[in-house]
């Protein structure tokens, strides 16, 4: 529109602009033309779903479909309906007073027609934000056709004196107060059969029905459905017929790489403004970071159908940070950086976000979560240096031989969760040929990298059997393979983890 919506307050006013009534469909088709044709996809902040779900999310837009988005948890549904608002136009005016935002040029209430004819172009016109045209519902099994749709007031009857077959006296439901507008069902085979039946009509003819009273409403709603496949064998289905009215299904996925992965962590990670100045974070704890999610979503301790959140990610990194930031508090130091000792601090970010198969617990949340860390060192240590178990047995020097003889010859190295900068820098170097080896492989790095890779390296060695590694209240202790096994020290299989704390 070309006039400035404050200086239109009447019907009159509106029909001497270019304003021209359209459905919501027809005007999120257009608004998603004009931002194709610049360039733009409408879903800032989506990341990873450039090349699968936001092209057919595109397409379904220009065809004017309503949209189920089919996906296990943590894999952006939400979000993406949420921006779905963004293709909306800013402003859109309705007749004032009108509960469901009644089109001026095209009322549908008995409100809307009633003040069109008794006022004329005099009419009342208000404004509304795009932001107010979205209405969200999470399906439960509570939800009933009332919420939805309506029902009939027997005061509202008794106080207008109406009969209860009179629009008047119908208190509108979620759906028709979202005309023109965006309606969300999350969770959609959580609600009841019958009530998803009630949707039928409103999605093919656009009817409405309360209490027997069929109401001719043609409400003009862009339907946007959410759904986890695991409902459909664990909780509930969503009906055919339902499903058949829905004319685009849209597969969600989660990230394919540890590249993008990291991306959505480090977009959506809430970290405040003295962690990110005092706490640093490397790039392989990122990396470990999404690792840990990809091993879950592998693991024969999880259940797959399930899924693994990205919030595990996400919450995982901002405790990573945390629980570096407390060892600083508690040090006096000024600043401090992630070490792989902080990854105990993640296990409560873990275990709160994975569903375990029948040998998981038997193995405890807390074990399995220490389970998967470890197997995210080992696949990561395979990127830094070379494979400890082929340079074991090749005929070349081995490359590990210095640091794992100094264990050999008695001495041991504890890394305690709040051990001060300096000590922790002592304990690391008098690793005979730890350094070194480092050195070696990485010789362009920061002191704080340096350290970093350091006990990366003992980590890993642990992971591919050639190091023991026990596991301390508030650290870890590295000792000798074969010398911990004759002194009885804890091993992985002896995990004193009490479980019930997660």
């Amino acid at each position: 529109m070309t006039n400035n919506k404050q200086d239109i307050t009447t019907l009159g006013q509106l029909k001497k602009t270019d304003y021209k009534s359209r459905s919501v469909k027809d005007e999120l088709r257009e608004n998603l033309i004009k931002q194709l044709q610049k360039g733009a996809g409408g879903f800032e902040g989506i990341i990873g779903f450039e090349d699968t779900v936001i092209p057919d999310l595109q397409t379904a837009i220009l065809s004017r479909h309503n949209i189920l988005l089919l996906g296990l948890r943590g894999q952006a549904k939400t979000r993406i309906a949420r921006l779905l608002v963004n293709l909306l136009d800013e402003w859109m005016p309705y007749i004032e007073g009108s509960e469901l935002y009644d089109d001026p040029l095209a009322p549908i209430s008995w409100f809307g027609h009633h003040e069109v004819l008794a006022k004329g172009d005099e009419t009342p016109i208000a404004w509304v934000h795009r932001s107010e045209r979205y209405t969200e519902k999470l399906a439960t099994p509570d939800v009933t056709v009332a919420d939805l749709i309506g029902d009939v007031d027997p005061i509202k009857a008794a106080t207008m004196k109406l009969t209860y077959s009179d629009e008047r006296v119908i208190h509108f439901g979620l759906i028709p107060r979202a005309h023109r507008g965006i309606f969300v069902i999350n969770e959609l085979p959580d609600l009841q059969a019958r009530i998803q039946v009630s949707l039928f009509n409103i999605l093919q003819e656009r009817d409405i029905q309360i209490r027997g009273f069929k109401l001719r409403l043609p409400l003009d709603i862009q339907f946007v459905f959410t759904a986890n496949p695991e409902d459909y064998t664990n909780r509930g289905s969503i009906v055919t017929p339902l499903k058949d009215r829905i004319e685009s299904q849209i597969l969600t996925h989660y990230p394919r790489s540890v590249e993008i992965s990291r991306k959505i962590t480090q977009q959506e990670a809430s970290l405040t403004d003295e962690q990110r100045a005092t706490v640093e974070a490397d790039g392989l704890v990122k990396d470990l970071v999404e690792q840990i999610a990809f091993e879950a979503r592998n693991s024969e301790y999880i259940d797959k159908k399930s899924g693994v959140s990205a919030r595990l990610t996400i919450s995982a990194f901002e405790n990573l940070v945390s629980n570096a930031e407390r060892r600083m508090l508690i040090n006096h130091e000024k600043s401090t950086f992630v070490r792989i000792s902080d990854f105990l601090g993640v296990i409560p970010a873990i275990t709160g976000k994975i569903e375990l198969v029948y040998e998981g617990e038997l193995e405890g949340p807390g074990k399995v979560a220490n389970i998967l860390i470890g197997k995210a060192i080992k696949t990561l240590m395979l990127q830094f240096f070379p494979d400890p178990e082929k340079s074991k047995k090749a005929k070349a020097p081995n490359p590990y031989a210095e640091i794992i003889n100094w264990f050999s010859d008695g001495n041991n190295l504890s890394l305690v969760d709040e051990l001060p900068q300096q000590e922790y820098k002592k304990n690391l170097n008098s690793v005979t040929g730890l350094k070194a080896l480092v050195k070696k492989f990485h010789p362009r790095l920061t002191e704080n990298q340096d350290l970093l890779l350091m006990e990366f390296v003992l980590h890993g060695l642990s992971e591919f059997s050639q190091l023991n590694k026990g596991f301390l209240d508030n650290g870890f202790a590295f000792s000798d393979m074969f010398n911990s096994l004759f002194n009885l020290q804890p091993d992985e299989d002896d995990l004193d983890i009490d479980d019930d704390r997660y």
